[in-house]
């Protein structure tokens, strides 16, 4: 299973291509039991720890994202109670962006 972020090449060749929680319910409601996993390593641990009795196996194992472990708690919080971090997009932009959004999140 795949990220749609992922490189089209691995996109083509994945059973499943699915948002973050759609490959949590994915690997939960399917019989297989082992799994090669195309997405930020930071998902093995709960793929394993909700799904004990399978196997997930990363695509690679430098799979990490900087951006992403710098995002914390606290740093939301205080974005958010400060309102820092305003992004302004132009409606042409926002709208294609909300469209491929929505359509991503609509992936099962």
């Amino acid at each position: 299973m795949a990220h749609p972020e992922c490189r089209l090449e691995v996109l083509e060749s994945a059973d499943q291509v699915t948002s973050t929680s759609g490959m949590l319910r994915y690997a939960k409601s399917s019989s297989a039991k082992e799994f090669i996993v195309g997405t930020e390593l930071g998902l093995m641990y709960r793929l394993r720890k909700e799904n004990p009795e399978k196997t997930f196996y990363p695509l690679r194992k430098d799979m990490l994202c900087p951006s992403m472990k710098k995002t914390t708690l606290g740093s939301i919080f205080r974005a958010l109670r400060e309102n820092t971090y305003i992004v302004k997009v132009p409606d042409e932009i926002r709208n294609t962006a909300k469209q491929a959004l929505d359509r991503m999140l609509g992936v099962r």
